[in-house]
């Protein structure tokens, strides 16, 4: 599917007429405007004939899901993989600099910064970065496709349902700490002040409280504590015995859901025109009642309301990257505490980080560097060329670096077959 621009770089219709696309290109009567997706600008005067163009997004806290269907065919499919180490380089920054600075003198405050000023709908860095990927996909189809109407999928998830699903009414604002006076009390009872690895054979009459979890990744959740003696707590970080006891369940992605709702919805609303609402059970109804398998794009494609849309040959999947290598997010101290600058230069023999590259006729992105010119290159889906590091004499340079690096990918024959047999209404 190629994707063109009007002279006033307005989206029009998309074509597949591959031997038209390269006429224009010859005469010099149009240009190439990006390679993934492939996108041309006419230079000349047409007609801007468009259909009714539904885009379903399947809103997600680890994926997105893309899809732009006519009732016809569809025309786009894409997924989005999103960052989920944002709150653990918080985590280390915060560390790091708190190690600094009890290193150095007190110092009087010269102004009142430590004061929040946070304003009236700010959202934690994790989530925000979420939320503006959402709206940079939706504003990356808009710019390609005359999109006419968005339906957009997003879920509530009722955490408490979860862990009980007897609960009712009052019992919601009778939370399991209900009496106590913090976490550590509570993980004490709840554990009935009795070391949980040795179960009191240790004798040790002193508990801590224990993160099973580092507190950066697993925070202070109470199906993150458990009580140990003093004893078997020395012993663990010691390295002298191994704890067999696993965390609760985790519902960081489902809470980030429930968060992100109400912003994306109203920023959608301000910006886009025709927006509407669904929800996963119609979703997943849809997709069971057409026996369609579960991804994100196809998804996306049954909150079109077209799930019986042609499919497209070839879908795209994004993996956003980090924007910077910020040294203070690594916290590997040498010997004498002193930091390491353990990153290669911002560019190394004319290449740089995310790059894409291309190496015995098949393409890649570049994941590491050596200064010495060996380079590290994979697929997004972590496929590493089996040869080990690559001399920067045998790449091609193919694209700059991106915060969204692209990768087409071929659809499943089987699934192009089914597709094509349902739309003809043979099965």
């Amino acid at each position: 599917m190629v994707y063109s621009l009007d002279v006033n770089n307005k989206p029009l219709m998309p074509t597949n007429r591959h031997g038209k696309v390269r006429y224009l290109l010859k005469e010099k009567k149009a240009k190439i405007v990006k390679r993934e997706p492939f996108t041309i600008q006419l230079l000349y005067k047409t007609t801007k004939y468009k259909q009714n163009i539904v885009l379903g997004v399947d809103a997600g806290s680890k994926f997105i899901g893309l899809s732009a269907t006519t009732k016809e065919k569809e025309i786009y499919s894409a997924e989005v993989e999103l960052r989920n180490e944002i709150t653990k380089k918080l985590a280390i920054r915060r560390q790091v600099r708190r190690s600094r600075r009890n290193k150095l003198r007190y110092r009087q405050p010269r102004f009142l910064n430590r004061i929040s000023r946070k304003n009236k709908g700010w959202l934690a860095p994790s989530i925000e970065h979420k939320i503006q990927t959402h709206m940079t996909m939706i504003k990356k189809v808009y710019e390609i496709l005359p999109i006419t109407k968005i339906i957009v999928e997003t879920a509530q998830f009722d955490i408490q349902k979860i862990n009980n699903p007897e609960i009712e009414s009052v019992e919601y604002q009778q939370g399991e700490q209900l009496g106590f006076w913090n976490v550590r009390e509570f993980v004490l009872f709840r554990d009935n002040h009795t070391c949980q690895h040795c179960k009191g054979k240790s004798k040790d009459k002193i508990l801590n409280v224990h993160h099973i979890e580092s507190r950066l990744t697993g925070g202070d959740s109470t199906n993150n504590l458990v009580t140990l003696c003093e004893t078997c707590h020395n012993a663990y970080h010691k390295g002298k015995i191994d704890l067999k006891i696993k965390r609760g369940k985790k519902f960081n992605h489902a809470t980030f859901m429930g968060i992100m709702r109400k912003t994306f919805h109203k920023r959608l609303f301000e910006i886009y025109p025709n927006v509407k609402i669904t929800y996963g059970y119609i979703t997943k109804n849809t997709r069971i009642e057409n026996n369609l398998e579960k991804a994100h794009r196809i998804d996306a494609k049954c909150i079109t309301g077209n799930p019986l849309a042609k499919s497209i040959n070839t879908w795209f999947y994004y993996k956003k990257v980090r924007c910077q290598n910020r040294q203070i997010h690594k916290s590997n101290f040498i010997k004498g505490h002193i930091k390491k600058l353990n990153q290669a230069p911002f560019e190394v023999k004319g290449f740089r980080l995310f790059d894409k590259v291309e190496f015995e006729k098949e393409l890649y992105y570049i994941f590491g560097r050596r200064k010495s010119g060996f380079f590290d290159i994979r697929k997004l889906d972590g496929t590493k060329v089996n040869k080990g590091s690559i001399s920067y004499k045998k790449l091609l340079l193919r694209g700059f670096r991106e915060t969204l690096l692209i990768e087409r990918r071929n659809c499943s024959l089987l699934t192009t077959e089914v597709a094509s047999l349902r739309t003809a209404k043979l099965l």
